[in-house]
Formats: structure tokens, C-alpha cells, sequence
């Protein structure tokens, strides 16, 4: 996996390879923030590949399934290695055409056991089109079973040879710890930006320092509020989930864009936008962690991956730390 994007190592112990510090998350392309036009999903996707932002990440439920099949579609057709990562434990019913965005109506809780882990590792390999899947994470942790029991058979799939990696999000830190007693994990993922710096203070960062396992930063843009284009969540589709997002709610959203001002002013000194800055300054807080920013536009995805290159000041990386350190966010994240 070659890219002139800044790389990590990425993996577990006897099994390392070389990712690129910036990859792409298709959450986005297939729904979840309002309509999509599928041949523009798969243009971004191609993009991705030509520029080598080739770690992408997707998951069973994103698109009811779709998020996994156009991923696989396209990783399909090309030549290039794309490292496909995606996730299990979201009990769904796909909804009807008059969905409204909100997915507590469609979703019915979160699912562990062993027969689950397998039967929708199966799934996921026939809607990827491949016959191992590169990381495979638990999407949320099952509180009725434990981790050990669902690491367990995740492990069974590395042995069988269908997984390379295991990963977990939205875990604690225990969770992380116990789960690594029964298997290597090589990634967590978890929501971590300048709104929600929860690992940094939750012990989660420290696990995955103390057991070398990278942290990916899902929503590392805030799902799109810090890059300063949505100031009012009237303005998003109707079936667009952030809607119902209590951090977009209009009684919390003009308390929480002081942070993106606040950015943004840095931004400008700098000659770099708000989404680049904020993607930079993430980077620079931890060396074993990576960002799957989503967009469904190649100009925003380029804006993006060059954020990898951008080094930030002392100065400027305390600046910005002062910004979130005082930002009362307003809003829970779901």
C-alpha cells in the first residue's frame, strides 16, 4: 500500500503493514446524511484509489448493506490493494421509503453472540466480493454478552482465515483490555475531534497507547460542523440524521459554532481551511492514530488528504488546544 500520504504502522504483533494516516469513511455515500447519486459515491471512490487515500471504512448497517456493496463494487474493478474496513452488531430493519433520518425507529438494539459474529462476517464477505475481509470491528459493544465471548468468535474468523484484523468501537477501555486478552485488536475506533475529546480523559487513549493499538478517528469534522458549512440544521435533507442530532438542535447549535469560529479565525492566519486545520491538529495529537473523514465530493476529499501534510506551530496547536479546552459544547453526541 503506497501513498504520498503521511503512513502509519497498522496491525498486531508478527503482522504489520504501512496505512496512510487519512483515510475515507462511506458512512455519507450511502444515506446517511440525506440522498445520495451512487455514481458520484463511486467517483469519490476511484478518486480515493488514483490519489492513494486507500483505507476505507464501512460497516453492515451503513446503507443497510449498500455501504459494503458499493465499496466492493469498486475496490472490485480496480487493480490497487484497497484495505476495507467494516463492522458487525447494529440489528436493523432497512427502512421504507418515508424514512425521516431517525434511526431509533429502525433499529432495534445491538447483537454479540457468536452465531451473530458469524453469520454477518458471511454477509459482509459476499456484499465486499471478497473472500477475507481486512478489519472487522464490533460497531458496538453488546452489554448482554460478554466481550470475551465476541472477541472469541471474532477470533474464530481469523482462524478460518476471513479476517486479517480485529477491531472494536465505541468501547471503554476495559472493554479494550479484555477483549486484547483474547485476541490482538489492531484498531479502536471512536468519535474523537475538537467537540469530543472523550478518549483523551475516558483512559481509552492510554489503553491503546499502553497495548499499541491505533486509534481511528471516526467524525473527526464533527460530521460536518466543524467545517464551518452548517449553521442551521433546517438547511440539511429531511431524512438527514443530524436532524435529530441533539448537537445540531438550534438551542445548542449557536452555542457549539463558537469552537468553529474559533478554528476558522486560526484557519485563516494560516491560509488553510477550517476542515484542513482541524484534520491537522487532530493528526497532531497522538502518533498511532489515524482519520476517516467522510465526503461525497472529490474536492472536499482532496481538501481533505491534504491536510496530511500541513505541520502545525507550537503555537498553533495551543492555540487550537485552548479553543476546545473552553468550548462548552452543548448536546450529547447521539
Amino acid at each position: 500500500m503506497s501513498s504520498s500520504i503521511p503512513t502509519i504502522e497498522f496491525g498486531v504483533p508478527g503482522d504489520k503493514i504501512t496505512v496512510p494516516r487519512i483515510g475515507l469513511g462511506v458512512a455519507g455515500m450511502v444515506g446517511s446524511y440525506g440522498s445520495y447519486d451512487e455514481n458520484d459515491s463511486i467517483g469519490v471512490l476511484n478518486h480515493s484509489i488514483d490519489i492513494g487515500c486507500d483505507f476505507w471504512d464501512t460497516a453492515d448497517s451503513y446503507g443497510f448493506g449498500k455501504g459494503e456493496e458499493i465499496v466492493g463494487k469498486v475496490s472490485q474493478s480496480r487493480s490497487e490493494h484497497v484495505f476495507i474496513g467494516t463492522k458487525f452488531g447494529f440489528v436493523f430493519t432497512p427502512p421504507g421509503p418515508d424514512f425521516d433520518g431517525d434511526y431509533s425507529k429502525i433499529v432495534h438494539g445491538i447483537c454479540g453472540t457468536p452465531e451473530y459474529v458469524h453469520s454477518q462476517a458471511e454477509k459482509s464477505l459476499k456484499n465486499l466480493g471478497v473472500d477475507r475481509i481486512d478489519l472487522y470491528y464490533q460497531h458496538r459493544i453488546d452489554p448482554n454478552v460478554p466481550i470475551e465471548v465476541t472477541v472469541g468468535a471474532m477470533a474464530e474468523l481469523v482462524k478460518e482465515g476471513k479476517v486479517r484484523y480485529l477491531g472494536l468501537s465505541e468501547c471503554s477501555a476495559d472493554d479494550l483490555r479484555r477483549a486484547y486478552k483474547v485476541h490482538p485488536i489492531a484498531a479502536v475506533q471512536v468519535e474523537y475531534s475538537p467537540w469530543c475529546t472523550d478518549p483523551e480523559t475516558n483512559g481509552l487513549l492510554e489503553a491503546c497507547r499502553e497495548l499499541d493499538v491505533t486509534l481511528v478517528a471516526y467524525a473527526p469534522l464533527g460530521r460536518g460542523f466543524l467545517t464551518g458549512n452548517i449553521r442551521d440544521a433546517k438547511n440539511l435533507e429531511k431524512d438527514d440524521w443530524r436532524r435529530t442530532n441533539p448537537r445540531f438542535q438550534p438551542e445548542n447549535i449557536e452555542n457549539n459554532i463558537k469552537l468553529v469560529d474559533g478554528i476558522e479565525a486560526i484557519a485563516k492566519k494560516r491560509g488553510v481551511t477550517t476542515s484542513q486545520l482541524t484534520l491537522a491538529w487532530l493528526l497532531a495529537q497522538e502518533k498511532n492514530l489515524m482519520v476517516i473523514p467522510g465526503t461525497r465530493r472529490i474536492k472536499y476529499l482532496d481538501e481533505n488528504v491534504a491536510a496530511g501534510h500541513i505541520v502545525l506551530t507550537d503555537d498553533e496547536n495551543k492555540e487550537i488546544r485552548e479553543l476546545v479546552d473552553k468550548a462548552d459544547i452543548k448536546g450529547e453526541r447521539y
